[in-house]
């Protein structure tokens, strides 16, 4: 089914857990232009955009060829309301679709992003969106219970129920519902499940390391595959 979808990649300047994220060194390169490239990549979308308030970002954009958006400062805030956010950056650009890409998660790789394209373009009706997902096997408590599991019972890791999160690596949906909702995801979406390497999100120092550090052992890894 033809759908027309464009990719949004929205980043911001500054960061506080870790300073300069989106453009600091990150292996040979840095997360907005991995992330930009990545998308570029892709043939089986309209166009990339990169919302920011930041103009080396929005310079970067332009320089590896996708299309900036210069975004007030109001709405690259800490106060600003998410909703708020979503709706404002889906209304500035022109598409039916849009996939929502996170800079902080440099090791989903692009046959699974070209997967998530297709596998969302040819989606059952009962679906309203996709999103990218990992299974949590641990032993889950709130408010000093068990939520996933009887204690006095106690189960194999492998054998707790399929619980997943949401990582926000992709989400897939249609432009009108992000300024509906102001959200991202979907009242029924389609999980896509990643394994735990393609699901890290860099939100912290620590991440960050962990992440640069797969990040350079997987790129040397596919480079001795092609010798």
């Amino acid at each position: 089914m033809q759908k027309n979808i464009a990719a949004l990649i929205a980043v911001r300047a500054g960061s506080k857990r870790v300073p300069e994220k989106n453009i600091r060194k990150f292996g040979d390169s840095n997360l907005l232009e991995i992330k930009i490239n990545q998308a570029l990549a892709l043939n089986n979308i309209s166009g990339v955009y990169v919302s920011s308030d930041d103009e080396y970002m929005l310079s970067t954009a332009s320089t590896l060829g996708a299309t900036p958006l210069a975004r007030p400062p109001y709405y690259a805030s800490d106060t600003v309301p998410m909703k708020e956010v979503y709706r404002y950056l889906a209304s500035e650009i022109e598409c039916e679709h849009i996939l929502y890409l996170h800079v902080t998660s440099p090791l989903l790789e692009n046959e699974t992003l070209l997967e998530c394209v297709e596998k969302y373009k040819n989606l059952d009706s009962n679906y309203d969106s996709l999103a990218t997902v990992h299974s949590v096997k641990e032993y889950l408590w709130q408010d000093s219970k068990p939520i996933n599991y009887d204690p006095f019972n106690h189960p194999r890791s492998q054998d707790l129920p399929e619980i997943c999160a949401l990582n926000f690596a992709a989400n897939i949906l249609p432009r009108e519902f992000m300024i509906e909702r102001g959200n991202i995801v979907g009242n029924n979406f389609c999980p896509y499940f990643l394994d735990e390497v393609q699901s890290v999100d860099i939100d912290t120092e620590f991440d960050f390391v962990i992440a640069e550090f797969l990040y350079q052992k997987l790129k040397l890894e596919k480079m001795k595959d092609n010798v």
